[in-house]
């Protein structure tokens, strides 16, 4: 097996020479090189074409996010975030996201020897994932309020020409996604009207990180986007985002539906899981219920989706062709819990059928 090449750009030496001492026993990895600003990773990144970029934000001369639009535009490499846990940093990780990195891990900022050491695991799992990955530079949700409406109402459309219905009954939509599913949720979400069916969503992402990323899709569309706390009601209109760090199950009451958002476990060593979400699903909502897996690294999602497909749930898996990781959906489809295989840009459209149907 070829070692995965990794590059790592950040102006701390602790963490250069931290991460260069744990991949340094690994034969799955080797370091291809390092510097400490994009400035003189330009030059070397040509050079030795890595496979992976494990990238800072803040940095003297240019920041990260600069530096990742420019290399996704001349010669896309995939890209792991490395930001602390700040306010600001954690902002323009989210926008590092949006403009095509794969992956984000929480720094903090002090401590970064050690917590680099004790989060092996999630450094090697993220750059494995990010080797596999397919960089896709999304068009979306920047073309302003008016073109999302516009959008949101040709979706509108589309559904109704297969069906007239009022919309009235309340059936929700559950949402798996992880390796590149900040890009693809804002592909499905930025599309759909104000009166879109409420919509659950996790979405594998650091704490502190999906309250800031929900606010940005709450910009971007139609509907209200936000991050789900406990006891909130599902409606239409509305889509809620699992908060990172605890897991979101969804449950009826008198005709509605609620998450309830508490601490837990790791599920398939995630926290929020996509199996936690699907499997509540399946037991609260049975068949009048959506189940949509996005793309992804690894296997969550795909047990709770075939528990879905077994209750008489409509499913759908994110096709190869435009998933950044085809994992998640790929396993889900294994289990023969999947009904369609559906390109991103028409999952929208499916929503919007499914909220359709008598």
């Amino acid at each position: 097996m070829t070692p995965i090449k990794v590059f790592v750009v950040d102006d701390s030496a602790v963490v250069r020479q931290t991460v260069t001492h744990l991949l340094s026993g690994s034969a799955e990895f080797v370091m291809a090189g390092s510097a400490p600003n994009p400035l003189i990773a330009m030059e070397a990144i040509r050079k030795t074409t890595p496979d992976v970029l494990l990238l800072d934000i803040e940095m003297p001369g240019m920041d990260g996010l600069t530096f990742l639009r420019r290399i996704m535009a001349e010669n896309p490499i995939p890209t792991v975030i490395c930001s602390t846990l700040s306010t600001e940093g954690s902002r323009v990780a989210l926008e590092a996201m949006a403009a095509g990195a794969v992956a984000v891990i929480a720094k903090p900022k002090l401590g970064l020897k050690q917590f680099l050491e004790e989060s092996r695991r999630e450094l090697v799992d993220a750059l494995r994932s990010a080797a596999r990955a397919k960089p896709r530079v999304v068009k979306s949700g920047h073309q302003g309020p008016d073109a999302v409406k516009l959008l949101a109402g040709n979706a509108n459309a589309q559904a109704n020409s297969h069906a007239t219905h009022t919309f009235a009954v309340n059936k929700p939509v559950v949402i798996g996604s992880s390796t590149g599913g900040t890009q693809a949720l804002e592909v499905v979400l930025t599309a759909l009207p104000a009166d879109a069916p409420g919509i659950a969503i996790t979405q594998h992402m650091p704490e502190k990180f999906t309250a800031m990323y929900a606010q940005r899709l709450d910009g971007l569309c139609a509907i209200n986007v936000r991050e789900a706390k406990d006891g909130d009601r599902l409606e239409r209109g509305v889509a809620l985002i699992a908060p990172g760090g605890r897991h979101m199950q969804l449950r009826k009451a008198a005709g509605q539906y609620f998450v309830i958002v508490a601490d837990g476990p790791p599920v398939n060593r995630h926290k929020p899981s996509v199996d936690v979400l699907f499997k509540s699903a399946a037991e609260s909502a049975g068949r009048d219920i959506l189940g949509i897996i996005l793309t992804g690294m690894g296997d969550d999602g795909a047990r709770g989706m075939k528990r879905l497909h077994d209750g008489g749930a409509r499913t759908i898996a994110q096709n190869e062709a435009t998933c950044v990781v085809f994992g998640m959906p790929k396993e889900a489809i294994k289990l023969n819990a999947v009904d369609y295989v559906l390109p991103l840009e028409m999952i929208c459209n499916a929503i919007l059928q499914f909220d359709a149907r008598a």
